[in-house]
């Protein structure tokens, strides 16, 4: 019996098994497009919609400007001098915040991860200090450290320190005993074993924490400039509402947005470096 002659499509030579991975090579090199487009179409539908809603309602700009009124007012705050001296205000509060919080959040996790005392000592301090509402706590950092930056950081890094603290925690409680009985074996030093073993363990969880805290850190800063400042986008917003200015605030709150998302993509880009070796 004569054998069957596989099937050619397309070129002379191909078969269709040659052209099927050919065929996944391409859908796959166009993936990493299409999600790329789903950003700026759902933003562009989004502003759509805006516009629709302004001009359908009639909303006066004081209530609703339209997308163009903003822009125009984005466009003219950032040709002044006056508007970068007020982010580089709020990036000095968020900043600071995010590093000091973060940083205590980091070495406090790994305490109460590795000790029960501690944790049953801090963990209820913790639990509780988050039922108390910001707000309320950022007239009192202002009365104790005074007006100038120093209160907005502490208000940005007290609303950083609980999400990266239980990160950091969980993360060094993720290491699996047998590694931990593998290391003694091998007369690992506590150096070795931090190093070695929980930094690498602990560290997808702990950035994963730290990309919450990133964009919580600019909640923070704007809290406590709200509550007294004469400095910062907080300030701009307050003034653009006081003024019935809403095509400013919202300038200013898209300012903040591209902030926010410039440091979560920081981090983001910190965790693909540092996590290079589990791909």
């Amino acid at each position: 019996m004569a054998l069957s002659r596989p099937i050619r499509s397309g070129r002379a030579g191909t078969t269709k098994m040659d052209q099927e991975p050919l065929r996944l090579g391409l859908h796959a090199r166009r993936r990493p497009i299409r999600r790329g487009l789903l950003a700026p179409l759902t933003l562009l539908g989004f502003v759509v919609a805006w516009e629709a809603l302004v001009r359908i309602r009639d909303y006066p700009a004081f209530i609703l400007p339209s997308p163009g009124d903003v822009l125009a007012e984005l466009a003219q705050s950032v040709l002044t001098p006056s508007f970068w001296t007020h982010i580089g205000v709020t990036l000095a509060e968020i900043t600071g915040g995010l590093l000091i919080g973060a940083s205590l959040a980091i070495v406090l996790g790994y305490l109460v991860a590795k000790s029960a005392t501690l944790d049953a000592m801090l963990s209820p301090l913790f639990v509780a200090s988050q039922a108390v509402p910001i707000v309320a706590v950022a007239p009192l950092l202002t009365i104790w450290f005074g007006y100038g930056l120093t209160p907005k950081i502490v208000t940005s890094a007290l609303i950083v320190f609980f999400p990266v603290l239980i990160s950091a925690a969980a993360g060094v409680r993720s290491v699996e005993p047998n590694l931990r009985d593998l290391m003694r074996s091998l007369q690992a030093s506590r150096r070795q074993m931090l190093f070695k073993l929980e930094a690498p363990a602990a560290l997808p969880m702990a950035l994963s924490g730290l990309k919450v805290g990133a964009t919580l850190a600019v909640i923070g800063a704007i809290v406590g400039e709200f509550v007294n400042s004469d400095k910062g986008l907080g300030f701009l917003i307050k003034q653009g509402i006081g003024e019935y200015n809403t095509a400013a605030t919202f300038a200013t709150l898209i300012a903040l947005a591209a902030i926010a998302l410039s440091l979560y993509g920081a981090v983001a880009l910190l965790e693909r470096r540092c996590l290079a070796w589990r791909r």
